[in-house]
Order: C-alpha cells, then sequence, then structure tokens
C-alpha cells in the first residue's frame, strides 16, 4: 500500500476525535468574569427595555396634534428624573434618556425648534412617535435575550447587565494539558547549547487555546525516553480533559509518544492526508474517573501545530463546551494571487487576505515550510488546495478564515 493510500483524511480524524465527547458541566460566575465563556442555556428577558418610553434627542416633547404651533415649556425632564402629565397646549423640555410624559407623543429635536419670546415655535410636520424610543421597543419580558450555546461577548454581557443580571450560569472550561517532547527543546530564558532549539509552541498554544475557550492546567515536558514518556502522559490525563503533546508522535527511534498511548489507551487516527500536519495523532487516555480524557499528537513543527490547532483542537474544544460556533471556522471564497500544485495530500496555505469592492484576494506567505513559523504570523486565513490539483493566479480559492473565528 502505498503511503498515500494509508493517510486518513481531516474530516475522519475530526469524526474520530469529536466522537463520544462528553459535554462540561456548568459553574456560576460573576458576570464581570464571564466574558467568553459559553451559555449552557437559553436566557429569558426579566425586563422591558427600555423599561419606560423616553426620548431618543435633546428637545422638546409634545403632541403631535400641536405641531405648527408656538408652546410654552411646562416642565424640565432630565435623564433619571421622573415626568409630570403633559399640559395641554404645552411642550415639555426633553433630554436624551428622559421619560416622555403622559400626553406627549413625539419629540422635535432642539436644532429643529425656535425659541420665541412666547415659547417653542415647533416645525409643522412632525409625526406621531418622532424621535421616542418606546418601552420594550428592544427586549420584551419573557422573550429570549441570548442563546443557549453562544459565547459571552462584550454586546451579550451588556445585554445581561441591562436586565440587572450579576450572575449567570456557563460551561466550565476544559482543561487542558499542555506537553512538550524533545531533548532539544529549551525553554525561552534559558541557554541554548548546541543542538537546542527555543520552544515556540507552548507560548503559541497557550494563547490559541485560551482563544478557544479553554485553560491550561498542566504543563509539562517529556523526556526521550519510553518508560518517562508513559510517566508523564499517565500524570497528565488524570485531571485533564485534553491532553495534547507536540512531537514525539513520528517514526524516529526517540519518537515515544505513538507507543505511549497505545500502551496506556486507544490510538484513534495516526497520520492524515494533510499538509502541515501529516504526523498528527488521535487517541484517548483513561482518567482518573473511569471515563477518557482526549489526547492529540501535535506534530513538533510549529507550523504544523498552529494549523492543527485550528483544525483540531478548536472544534473539539467546542464539542466539549457545546458551542457551535467553534465547530467550524468561516468560509471565505478568494481569488488566488499565486500559484501552488499539491500531491497526495490537502495543503493548507497560509494567506493574507486582500477586501475591496471587486472581491477578496488572498496571497500566500511566499515561503510554505512546515519549520517558517514567520509564515503564521499576519495571517488571515488558511487557504484550501486539494489533492493533485494546481491553483494559478486568479483562480478561486476557498479559505477559512482566522480573523473572523
Amino acid at each position: 500500500m502505498s503511503e498515500a493510500a494509508s493517510l486518513q483524511s481531516v474530516e475522519a480524524g475530526l469524526e474520530a476525535l469529536l466522537e463520544g465527547v462528553p459535554v462540561l458541566p456548568t459553574e456560576t460566575l460573576p458576570c464581570e468574569r464571564a466574558a467568553r465563556r459559553v451559555l449552557p442555556a437559553d436566557v429569558t428577558a426579566r425586563l422591558d427595555v427600555p423599561p419606560f418610553d423616553n426620548s431618543a434627542m435633546d428637545g422638546y416633547a409634545l403632541r403631535h396634534t400641536d405641531a405648527g404651533r408656538v408652546l410654552p415649556v411646562s416642565q424640565r425632564i432630565t435623564a433619571g428624573a421622573s415626568a409630570e402629565p403633559l399640559a395641554p397646549g404645552s411642550c415639555a423640555r426633553i433630554f436624551t434618556g428622559g421619560a416622555m410624559p403622559r400626553g406627549a407623543d413625539c419629540v422635535v429635536r432642539q436644532e429643529n425648534a425656535e425659541v420665541t419670546a412666547d415659547g417653542i415655535r415647533v416645525p409643522d410636520d412632525i409625526p406621531v412617535h418622532d424621535n421616542v424610543r418606546h418601552r420594550g421597543s428592544d427586549v420584551r419580558s419573557g422573550t429570549p435575550l441570548l442563546s443557549a450555546g453562544m459565547r459571552l461577548d462584550a454586546a451579550a454581557l451588556g445585554h445581561l447587565a441591562g436586565q440587572g443580571i450579576t450572575e449567570v450560569e456557563v460551561r466550565r472550561r476544559p482543561r487542558v494539558a499542555l506537553l512538550s517532547t524533545g531533548d532539544e527543546i529549551v525553554e525561552p530564558g534559558q541557554p541554548l547549547k548546541a543542538g537546542q532549539i527555543y520552544n515556540s509552541n507552548r507560548p503559541m498554544l497557550i494563547e490559541l487555546l485560551e482563544t478557544f475557550g479553554a485553560e491550561v492546567t498542566h504543563l509539562a515536558t517529556v523526556p526521550d525516553e519510553a518508560e518517562g514518556t508513559r510517566k508523564v502522559l499517565s500524570e497528565a490525563a488524570r485531571d485533564a480533559d485534553v491532553v495534547i503533546t507536540t512531537g514525539g508522535v513520528s517514526v524516529g527511534e526517540e519518537d515515544h509518544v505513538k507507543a505511549a498511548l497505545e500502551s496506556l489507551g486507544r490510538l484513534d487516527l495516526w497520520k492524515l492526508a494533510m499538509r502541515p500536519g501529516k504526523p498528527l495523532a488521535l487517541g484517548r487516555l483513561p482518567d482518573d474517573n473511569g471515563g477518557e480524557t482526549r489526547f492529540v499528537g501535535l506534530p513538533g513543527n510549529p507550523v504544523s501545530s498552529f494549523v492543527a490547532a485550528w483544525l483540531f483542537l478548536r472544534p473539539l474544544i467546542g464539542a466539549l463546551l457545546d458551542c457551535p460556533e467553534l465547530g467550524q471556522l468561516p468560509r471565505l471564497t478568494a481569488r488566488a494571487d499565486f500559484t501552488a500544485r499539491t500531491g497526495p495530500r490537502r495543503h493548507y496555505m497560509r494567506v493574507t487576505l486582500a477586501f475591496s469592492a471587486e472581491g477578496i484576494v488572498a496571497q500566500a506567505f511566499p515561503d510554505q515550510n512546515s519549520g517558517v513559523l514567520s509564515s503564521c504570523v499576519g495571517a488571515d486565513a488558511l487557504a484550501i488546495i486539494e489533492p493533485d490539483s494546481s491553483i494559478s493566479a486568479g483562480d478561486s480559492v476557498d479559505c477559512l478564515w482566522l480573523r473572523g473565528a
């Protein structure tokens, strides 16, 4: 069997990774600490928003049937103050957010009103309800406010605050153990010896995992020997929802992670038909509660880890959180400003996108080697080039948009 025939598709990898993923339990947090957390259930509005009719402008509140007349000012209404019923044949000085007085049904902007010795001359073409924000025009009590599965962004947190809500139930963040393999890997800040390189994967993956909604609770370095690898994997799986390794899943004599996974738990898939990221292992490890911890063995090359994190770690975190928006990256169709030819593996090229009235143009980073992390710096998207195909400048290409995630 050729190597190409033995490789599994990205879709098969995702199916194996996500099969039977348990949804995490919930916890209650103060709203100020709930940003980017996922709602486990719908939230229903408790209050009308706005809670009363109010003015959308600084101006004068009146009955629209009095338009075109000169009206005396009978009261002054600031935001937060109570209003008296509007006296017949008068208007009320009102400020933005001020409560509409009973009897008034419109507001004329102050710049459209003329101050005279006898009062305020208002235009004769003011429609009813003009410049009035009606009670419940934004949110009605008892109607859906926020939907289950959504991540709480700034606007959603504002929505909760507008209901007077101070605490919210959210999904617990997935706990991730992030393990680095390779005796040649050194943490930044330490002196480099001959043959050593700094660990660029660890800070990159921590940032991506936190962006996806997880928390890294365990960091460790895996020794380049079989028994030590098994021990570190076993310890990491005890309390983590996901165990991630970087490196050690290829076929070298010092690559012990795959064998350790098979001896401790289960290997679901190994070697995917993708570039970069072919030597990627997916499986499961036993936890301390009789269940399973998901395992993702990322390649050691930083670009491979970067791409695989978007394609596999993001949807895995999304499944644990029951958050559909994390399941799939947004897709865009762009016009290629590059040429490319692929072999038997699907290629995920790092590209920048330029948006204009004529459409979207994708420009590929010139060096797409899996060790060139600079190809990921500033990348807007991953252009998908299918196996055994070629792309010419001007061709349409599907892109997974990273900036919109």
